[in-house]
């Protein structure tokens, strides 16, 4: 099988050499270097519904009891508009995903907080932009 010229997340690199290596920990992964790369690689989990990576990168305060994924979705694309970090253990990341689901097309934007604690960046919360 071919593998693709760009990641999901919509760098030019291939899935392996993007956010592959970050999902490729499992449920125990090494961590993300900043958070824009860490809401890359949520973003690549939602396309491939990893759910273990999902909750594992979900900060325990938050974190639902289970992932479930919308039977049809699928995800179109993801653009970072701005990764601002805050301190050295806080940063925001907002961003615009697209999907579309029985023909409709929707767009998500969303700035999400992330905190890294232990050297493990992770996904806090979000307010969604209407």
């Amino acid at each position: 099988m071919r593998e693709e010229l760009c990641c999901p997340c919509g760098l030019p690199q291939t899935l392996n050499l993007c956010c592959g290596r970050w999902l490729a920990q499992g449920a125990a992964p090494l961590g993300a270097p900043d958070a824009a790369t860490l809401m890359r690689s949520r973003y690549t989990a939602f396309v491939l519904q990893d759910a273990p990576y999902l909750l594992a990168t979900w900060h325990p305060r938050t974190r639902p009891p289970r992932v479930d994924f919308e039977p049809g979705l699928k995800w179109l694309g993801l653009e970072v508009k701005q990764h601002r970090p805050i301190d050295a253990d806080h940063a925001e990341v907002r961003f615009v995903a697209r999907s579309k689901l029985g023909g409709r097309a929707h767009r998500l934007q969303e700035t999400s907080r992330f905190v890294r604690e232990d050297g493990q960046w992770l996904y806090v919360d979000g307010d969604v932009v209407s």
